[in-house]
């Protein structure tokens, strides 16, 4: 999708004018903002600024799908268009390195929107603060009963989120959130906007396993146009989240690029990228991948790119597989059931069930504000069990054991 098709979808003039003299520099660093010494932000940009797609070949993309290991010029030609022509043999070699690591176990998880209020102005998405929904905050009492009603279904990972509002979802809420999941959970993670690492220090002892932070684009100059206002807006701030992270205690972490905002091949390889150099500098670190495509938002379903089709998605994922044989590949009710089913066959080994983007929407009675986008598979914790039965998998809660 081109960026004026999604600006003139979701922004209006009047606020684009009245906007214009306030932007923030988005690659300046706010005075909250840790500025963590670190160059891998620099080594991620330039790889991807580098990247060529167009330059690989039939035989590059063979000589790496031949190799036991790939290297990251490996990975740079099984994410070109080359690689297109060998989907059936990049599939097989990615099962391969998925049953090496993961056997037949397919990780299963839920995520629980705590609170949809957002200081954020990002384009695309549905909890921008300009866009009219219902918004809403569970309270602790809330918190529990959603936690409660998913944990009496047999699940035992929870994936937490917020709007990106501190002022409605400060590190002290968050906080007793996760304390909260702990009483339920055995592993917990956290999808809410970037923090300092020793916020992250204190998130994580009171027992958050991971987070998952969407970069959104690796393209800064496309990342300023769709992010006008917030704290989301500062660009490196972002980018170096899962470092800060992991500074800060975190066990695991998980990257994304949202496919369909710009180049999709440049964005993964740059989520690739990343994703090997924090590996290099923490090799301590469980890594992890989502790969989501747009979906539509409350009042405005145009959202739905269709630049990234299935078959370029299916070797996104496995390319991601090849240059990181153990890393978590999440899989979310984004997609529809053929598309995840298939995924999990091959090289998704983690993926969402019973999922409602909204915000107390796993109980009848505390159902709230409304959804941050659209889901296409709505198979409920029972049905996605069956269904990962039924693919000759093993479907599995959690494996870890506390002491």
């Amino acid at each position: 999708m081109s960026e004026n098709k999604i600006n003139e979808s979701i922004v209006t003039d009047e606020i684009r004018e009245r906007m214009k003299d306030k932007r923030i520099d988005h690659m300046t660093y706010l005075p909250d903002m840790q500025v963590i010494d670190s160059n891998i932000q620099e080594k991620t940009i330039l790889a991807m600024e580098n990247y060529n797609y167009n330059m690989y070949t039939a035989e590059d993309v063979q000589r790496a799908l031949n190799k036991e290991h790939i290297s990251p010029e490996d990975f740079a030609a099984l994410l070109s268009p080359a690689a297109e022509s060998f989907l059936e043999e990049l599939a097989v070699r990615a099962q391969q390195e998925t049953r090496k690591y993961f056997g037949s176990n397919r990780y299963m998880m839920t995520p629980l929107y705590l609170s949809n209020y957002c200081e954020n102005f990002c384009i695309y998405c549905g909890f921008n603060r300009h866009n009219k929904i219902e918004r809403a905050r569970l309270d602790p009492e809330g918190i529990e009963r959603e936690l409660k009603a998913i944990a009496d279904t047999g699940l035992e990972e929870i994936l937490l989120l917020v709007g990106e509002s501190r002022s409605m979802a400060d590190i002290k809420y968050l906080g007793q959130a996760v304390l909260l999941a702990r009483k339920y959970f055995r592993v917990i993670g956290l999808e809410v906007y970037p923090m300092n690492a020793d916020e992250y220090a204190y998130l994580h002892q009171c027992g958050a396993d991971y987070i998952t932070v969407f970069q959104e684009t690796y393209n800064s100059d496309k990342y300023e146009t769709l992010h006008l206002a917030g704290h989301k807006r500062i660009f490196p701030y972002r980018l170096n989240a899962q470092e800060r992270a992991l500074m800060g205690g975190m066990r695991g972490v998980t990257f994304a690029a949202l496919l369909g905002l710009d180049d999709f091949r440049k964005d993964a390889y740059a989520t690739g990228m990343h994703a090997y150099y924090i590996q290099q500098k923490y090799p301590h670190a469980e890594i992890g991948f989502s790969c989501p495509r747009l979906r539509p938002i409350v009042n405005n379903d145009k959202i739905n790119p269709m630049d990234v089709h299935e078959t370029q998605l299916l070797q996104m994922v496995c390319a991601y597989r090849l240059l990181m044989p153990f890393a978590q590949i999440v899989v979310s009710s984004r997609e529809c059931i053929r598309v995840r089913d298939n995924l999990m066959k091959i090289c998704a080994t983690k993926v969402s069930a019973g999922v409602d983007t909204g915000i107390g929407g796993h109980t009848k009675e505390t159902k709230q504000g409304d959804d941050q986008f659209e889901i296409d598979d709505g198979r409920n914790y029972e049905e996605m069990y069956q269904a990962i039965t039924a693919l000759g998998l093993q479907p599995v809660m959690s494996d870890y054991i506390y002491v």
